[in-house]
């Protein structure tokens, strides 16, 4: 497939549910900021525990210094993040797994703790399927997981479309320093992952997001213009 054609290809042939999902992430990114309806991008990622084993390998006349690069795995944990552009702020979590309950506590603590008095949080996310409100009835008695419902408004990246998210700018930040290497046991991911927001959220660190609505209708045009120049 040619490069130019790597969103799907023509518009005749991209389905509409994608075409709104991504048009609505973009509108919520155009908006401007409100401090009673703040925008934060949320997005969770799992990690290995690994605890490194290895050592120098026995060393014999006229060979080089080696090493073998053993480990142990030690069970995994899952790191979540909530983005907020508009200030540079992020709010992380580590967590032993990425269930509905966890979603569910990771947001209402986010509420809570960071946003009590807005009206509502517009909250871009994927659809996986512990991304939505239902998940708060798993963990609040009926009329508290419905009050808390009403303070997200949940905006869906499309499927094949994570990229639309902000978040996912935020885990290649973290990556880097943090998650590539092997890290034996959870309080040391929670320790350094707590470390890294806290670093960033001092220098203010946000992501000039460039893409809009008409860069992406362009590009549509663009590929549909190329297609049929094909046919």
């Amino acid at each position: 497939m040619k490069p130019w054609l790597s969103e799907q290809w023509c518009i005749g042939e991209i389905p509409g549910d994608y075409l709104w999902h991504r048009e609505d992430v973009l509108h919520q990114y155009h908006l401007p900021y409100d401090a009673q309806h703040p925008l934060l991008c949320f997005d969770e990622r799992p990690c290995c525990l690994l605890a490194d084993v290895g050592g120098l390998l026995p060393l014999s006349p006229g060979k080089a210094k080696r090493y073998h690069y053993e480990y142990h795995k030690h069970g995994s944990g899952c790191v979540f993040l909530a983005f907020e552009p508009h200030t540079g702020l992020r709010y992380v979590d580590v967590r032993d797994r990425r269930t509905a309950v966890d979603y569910a506590a990771f947001m209402q603590t986010l509420l809570a703790r960071h946003y009590p008095k807005v009206e509502a949080i517009r909250l871009v996310q994927d659809n996986l399927n512990t991304h939505t409100p239902g998940s708060f009835y798993a963990v609040l008695p009926p009329e508290q997981a419905f009050a808390l419902a009403q303070k997200f408004e949940p905006h869906y990246t499309p499927k094949q479309g994570s990229w639309l998210n902000m978040a996912e700018i935020e885990f290649a930040a973290l990556t880097r320093p943090c998650l590539a290497r092997g890290i034996p046991d959870g309080e040391t991911v929670r320790r350094e992952v707590l470390a890294w927001a806290a670093q960033r959220n001092q220098d203010k660190k946000t992501v000039p997001w460039q893409f809009a609505q008409p860069d992406a209708r362009q590009k549509l045009h663009r590929h549909s213009e190329s297609v049929q120049k094909l046919l």
